[in-house]
């Protein structure tokens, strides 16, 4: 297992302690994403899982351009799928604000308030909503992207 140790020194040339990013980036669910490298070292000596989250990066973008169609669109179901999809994804790699913004569009794509305990009537209530939820995952998205490549070292 990756020990806390190791992360902190990979991390050294950039500057990154990740519990100073705790609200945006559960460490604890990202140290378990860290703990496989040990058991493979990734392609040509990159960390397996830098790999992870950068298919990470890949998957969001794309996903978030689907998104802006689907509300383009207003198809509501559509947009509570990529909501369900991008809310597990970002968990699994411990993006927790990330995550909890998909959890309110997914809500709110079906037809739910952001809790997701109260139904609402109103389809173009929450198409609005859903706006603007996009608008701050999306910040919030590259807030943990750019924490994220300056901890593998990667400004791009």
């Amino acid at each position: 297992m990756a020990s806390r140790q190791e992360a902190e020194d990979r991390s050294e040339a950039g500057s990154i302690n990740l519990d100073d990013y705790a609200d945006s980036i559960d460490t604890a669910t990202f140290e378990q994403i860290l703990e496989m490298d040990e058991d493979d070292p990734g392609n040509n000596g990159e960390p397996f899982s830098k790999g992870i989250v950068y298919g990470f990066f890949e998957q969001a973008d794309t996903t978030f351009t689907k998104m802006d169609a689907a509300a383009a669109e207003g198809n509501l179901d559509e947009l509570s799928a990529l909501g369900h999809f991008l809310k597990g994804s970002s968990a699994t790699i411990g993006l927790t604000k990330v995550k909890d913004s998909c959890e309110k569009v997914q809500h709110y794509g079906a037809r739910k308030d952001a809790s997701g305990n109260n139904q609402i009537q109103d389809d173009q209530v929450c198409l609005n909503e859903i706006k603007k939820i996009l608008k701050d995952v999306k910040r919030e998205y590259a807030e943990v992207e750019k924490i994220l490549r300056r901890y593998y070292h990667d400004s791009a």
